[in-house]
């Protein structure tokens, strides 16, 4: 076997060991998890497959490639939240050895190995991984646009010192065919994130044409035969509104703080800094001078970088919108100049200075010291109430959930990682150093999931979430009132032909109801319910609180 094969399949492997198991342990989070598993349950029951829906109502919000892949786990491993996150396990490990192909040819295996550890031990790109949202789909097909663009780009302007052995046409339409991708996935934003990192190179070049109209117009025309897949046989099947509404919703997603997802304007700076640990650390490296690239095709690669990493960053620190996931596009450029910094050191052409040492231990030091302290506060959680005014805050903490003091194994991990990475990047073995801090990393990251997220998840949403599982088999409706939730149409399993005859609250509250209704709300949220002699309390758990309306003449 080829080396490039053997370390394809062993990143493969890695990938898999690492983010496919656990993937169902616990339930999906409110809202994004759950609305995107929801979609993709009602499009299998539906059997709709070109228009999205919720709650069995049209919803323009997303396009539907992310949800087809979720529905074909479904159809095979059963509605849940391991088919519900399996796509994005999988998308890890194209992503690994995708990765480590292109390091491969950009410069050569060593590199490709360290770029993919990187992204490998990266603490956000691997969280992602283990999530269902659509966002890591949606990136990888951006960032393969753009890669496939550059090498038309190198193509045509016959760079020296990289083996391109196809005609420049094929590259720039695979670069089109993958934004058409990432619009097909997410939206249009895709190629919005690709022509704005576009134009910032046309403005490094001084304005020069590197790319001409008839090129570009077939860039965009391969981008838009993908959509036309899916916007074309909609807008045939069903006429122009759907689409007219998926189009003024990605306006008003830039220019209005989505469901009060408000935050300051370097938001996203901290969001990478502290979530891309320990990568972010040598990413700040890469941005000083480096030593000059063997080729000219080199220095242009990473340049394209620096362009789209600041480009996203600068896009979403300026949305009204600040949701984490916004800047994950970043991952990609963030990582490979992080790749860079660390592979100058295994070259021994940079130095491990004093800066990389305080980061690592200061944004190391905040990890270890959440996890260690942590298990202590959930064993005296009663001491945090005092801090809290929110009511609904208060009686979360009196979930039963057990603490037992082991879940302080990722910290020592962490800080064992640290110690150890640290004193071999002193002794200049960067490539031993750099396997322990991102092998070690993604181990950290990986424990941390199995010892804290069902407790997390305890605390903020179970109670709900075990009420609409306990009426599965109840012919009734389920509502919320005063909070936004996706959860009780995907654990209760919500049918097509359960649809309310009216999507209005005081229908359900007052209405000629047909059937039992439950309205769960918030403890903070009962005083309207409570002046309501129709409805009776059947039940209250960790700030959730669940009345019952029964049908008249029950």
């Amino acid at each position: 076997m080829q080396e490039s094969q053997k370390y394809s399949l062993l990143f493969a492997l890695l990938g898999a060991f690492f983010f496919i198991p656990f993937l169902g342990g616990v339930h999906l989070f409110d809202w994004d998890e759950v609305n995107f598993a929801e979609i993709s349950r009602e499009m299998l029951l539906t059997k709709d497959y070109l228009r999205v829906y919720v709650n069995f109502d049209p919803f323009w919000e997303k396009p539907p490639f992310y949800f087809w892949l979720q529905a074909s786990a479904m159809s095979i491993f059963g509605v849940g939240e391991f088919a519900a996150r399996l796509p994005n396990a999988i998308c890890g490990v194209l992503s690994l050895v995708i990765l480590y192909q292109m390091g491969r040819k950009l410069y050569n295996h060593t590199f490709g190995v360290i770029w993919a550890l990187v992204y490998f031990g990266t603490v956000l790109p691997f969280l992602y991984f283990k999530s269902g949202i659509i966002d890591p789909f949606f990136n990888l097909f951006i960032f393969l646009g753009l890669y496939f663009f550059i090498l038309f780009y190198w193509k045509k302007d016959r760079f020296k010192g990289i083996e391109l052995k196809y005609n420049y046409w094929y590259y720039l339409f695979l670069g089109g065919f993958f934004i058409g991708m990432g619009i097909l996935t997410k939206g249009q934003v895709a190629y919005l994130i690709a022509c704005m990192t576009l134009f910032v190179y046309w403005v490094y070049q001084r304005f020069r044409f590197y790319v001409n109209v008839p090129q570009f117009l077939f860039f965009t025309f391969a981008a838009t035969l993908v959509t036309l897949f899916w916007y074309g046989l909609e807008t045939l099947k069903n006429g122009t509104w759907f689409i007219e509404e998926f189009n003024k919703y990605q306006y008003r997603l830039f220019s209005t703080p989505d469901a009060g997802h408000k935050g300051f304007i370097g938001y996203h700076f901290v969001v990478l800094l502290v979530g891309c640990f320990p990568a972010s650390i040598f990413l700040i490296r890469s941005f000083f001078k480096l030593p000059e690239a063997e080729f000219a095709y080199q220095q242009d690669f990473r340049r394209w970088m620096k362009f789209l990493f600041w480009t996203v960053l600068l896009l979403f620190s300026i949305v009204k919108s600040k949701i984490v996931h916004y800047s994950s596009m970043c991952y990609f450029p963030l990582t490979f100049l992080a790749a860079l910094s660390l592979y100058y050191l295994v070259e021994k052409k940079i130095e491990f200075n004093r800066w990389m040492k305080i980061g690592l231990i200061a944004i190391g030091g905040l990890f270890i010291f959440a996890v260690l302290v942590l298990p202590f506060v959930g064993q005296n959680i009663e001491l945090l109430k005092p801090l809290f005014n929110d009511p609904f805050a208060q009686a979360n903490m009196d979930a039963d959930v057990r603490w037992t003091g082991w879940e302080t194994i990722p910290g020592f991990v962490l800080l064992a990682v640290l110690i150890l990475s640290i004193r071999f990047f002193q002794r200049q073995e960067s490539m031993k150093a750099i396997r322990i801090l991102f092998g070690g990393t993604a181990v950290f990251v990986m424990l941390t999931l199995i010892f804290f997220i069902g407790r997390i998840e305890a605390y903020s949403q179970r109670a709900a979430v075990e009420f609409y599982e306990s009426k599965q088999n109840e012919d009734c409706y389920i509502i919320t009132h005063g909070f936004k939730s996706y959860a009780h149409l995907f654990y209760f399993q919500k049918q097509p032909e359960n649809k309310e005859p009216i999507n209005n609250e005081d229908w359900f509250l007052s209405g000629p109801i047909d059937k039992d209704v439950y309205i769960v709300t918030k403890i903070h949220k009962t005083k309207p319910l409570e002046a309501l002699p129709q409805l009776k309390e059947v039940g209250r758990k960790n700030g959730f609180v669940f009345y019952l309306r029964e049908k008249e003449g029950k």
